[in-house]
C-alpha cells in the first residue's frame, strides 16, 4: 500500500552520496542498544529471585518492548537516505523546441485503401497531434508535393497549424528532399529567434508520405531526400518518417486505375541518415497512435528532480511511531 503523504520514494542517484557515512552511527546506536539490553539482561538475573519473578511475571513482554527503538533506527535510517540528497527522473513540457510536421499531398494520398482518404485521414489526426502537442512547442506545417509549400512557421499558435491542415491541396509528383530543406531553413530561422546563446533549440521534423520520391529521381542529387536526410544529421534535427497507407492502394488518374502501394524504402533510410526513425501506419488510428508516440517523445524532456521529501516524511513518520509506541509499551519515551 502507498501512503500519499510520502510521495515519490523512488531514486536513482544522490548528489550527496557521502552522507550515508552517518550509517555507521545509525549502526553504533543500534549495536550500543543491544549491548545495554544484554548486560541489563545479565543484571536482573544475577539479582533477581528467579521463582519470585515467574509467579509475578509469568509472561514478560518478547520483542514488543524493542519495537520503538527499532523504529527510531528506522527513522534514522530515512533520514539519512533523505540527507544523501536522492534524485529521480522528472518529465518536464519542453518550451524551445521546434516541430515541423511535413505532409504529403501528391495524387497518390488520394488513394481510398485508408478511409475516406490516405490525405484527409492525415489531415484528420494531424489536426489532432497539433491539439495534444506540449503548447510550449514551436509547430509548423509544410506540404509537399513536386514542390514544398511552408504554409505555418514554427509558432506556438497549434491552431495556425489546424487551420492550414484544412487548406491542403493535391500537388503533382514527389520532391521529400526539398521539403526537407524547407523545413530546415525554418527551423534555422526560428532558431536564430528562440536560441539560448548558441545553443539552437532543439528540434525535430515529422514526415508523412506513403511513397518514394520521384522528384529528383536520384535520392543522393543535391536536392535528394538522402542528401537532405544527411543535412538534417548534420543540424541535429533527427527526422521521423511516417509511412502510411497500404499495398492495395488506388487512385483514377487520367481514365487510368494506378496501382500506388506504400512504399517504405525512401522514407526508412531518410530515418537512418537522420538519426530519427521509421513508422508505420495503416489506417487512421495506427496514425494516431504513431503521433501520441512523438508526441511523447519530444513533448517532453527528462531532467533530474529531488526526491528527498518522501524520505523525510518517512522519517518523521516512524520517529512519531516510536514514540507512541514507546509511551504505549514501555510507558516512556524510545530514548
Amino acid at each position: 500500500m502507498t501512503l500519499p503523504f510520502l510521495g515519490s520514494m523512488s531514486a536513482s542517484g544522490f548528489e550527496h552520496s557521502w552522507y550515508f557515512l552517518f550509517l555507521l552511527v545509525v549502526i553504533g546506536f543500534g549495536a550500543l542498544y543491544v549491548v545495554v539490553q544484554v548486560l541489563r539482561g545479565k543484571r536482573m538475573l544475577r539479582f533477581a529471585n528467579l521463582e519470585l519473578l515467574e509467579s509475578v511475571a509469568p509472561q514478560r513482554p518478547s520483542w514488543w518492548r524493542h519495537l520503538p527503538a527499532i523504529l527510531l533506527v528506522c527513522s534514522l535510517v530515512f533520514s539519512t537516505v533523505g540527507l544523501a540528497g536522492p534524485t529521480r527522473e522528472v518529465r518536464i513540457p519542453r518550451n524551445r523546441a521546434v516541430v515541423m510536421l511535413i505532409i504529403d499531398v501528391s495524387p497518390s494520398m488520394q488513394s481510398t485503401d485508408v478511409s475516406p482518404t490516405r490525405l484527409a485521414a492525415a489531415e484528420e489526426a494531424g489536426k489532432q497531434f497539433a491539439d495534444e502537442l506540449t503548447p510550449g512547442i514551436n509547430l509548423g506545417l509544410i506540404a509537399f508535393g513536386g514542390s514544398a509549400l511552408l504554409l505555418v512557421s514554427p509558432t506556438t499558435n497549434h491552431d495556425a497549424t489546424k487551420t492550414a491542415i484544412d487548406k491542403l491541396q493535391v500537388i503533382e509528383r514527389t520532391a521529400i528532399g526539398e521539403a526537407i530543406f524547407t523545413a530546415l531553413q525554418s527551423i534555422s530561422t526560428v532558431g536564430a529567434v528562440i536560441g539560448v546563446g548558441d545553443t539552437p533549440p532543439p528540434a525535430r521534423i515529422v514526415l508523412l508520405s506513403d511513397g518514394k520520391e520521384n522528384l529528383p529521381t536520384n535520392p543522393d542529387a543535391p536536392k535528394g531526400a538522402f542528401t537532405a536526410a544527411r543535412s538534417a544529421r548534420d543540424q541535429g534535427v533527427p527526422i521521423s518518417t511516417i509511412s502510411f497507407g497500404t499495398p492495395d492502394g488506388y487512385v483514377d488518374f487520367e481514365n487510368e486505375h494506378l496501382a500506388v502501394p506504400v512504399a517504405d524504402d525512401t522514407l526508412k533510410k531518410v530515418a537512418e541518415l537522420s538519426g530519427g526513425k521509421l513508422y508505420h501506419a495503416a489506417d487512421i488510428d495506427q496514425l494516431k497512435d504513431v503521433y501520441a508516440t512523438l508526441q511523447n517523445q519530444f513533448g517532453y524532456e527528462t531532467t533530474r528532480g529531488d526526491a528527498s521529501g518522501g524520505w523525510f516524511r518517512l522519517g518523521v513518520f516512524a520517529v512519531t511511531l516510536a514514540a507512541l509506541a514507546g509511551l504505549a509499551i514501555n510507558r516512556r519515551l524510545p530514548i
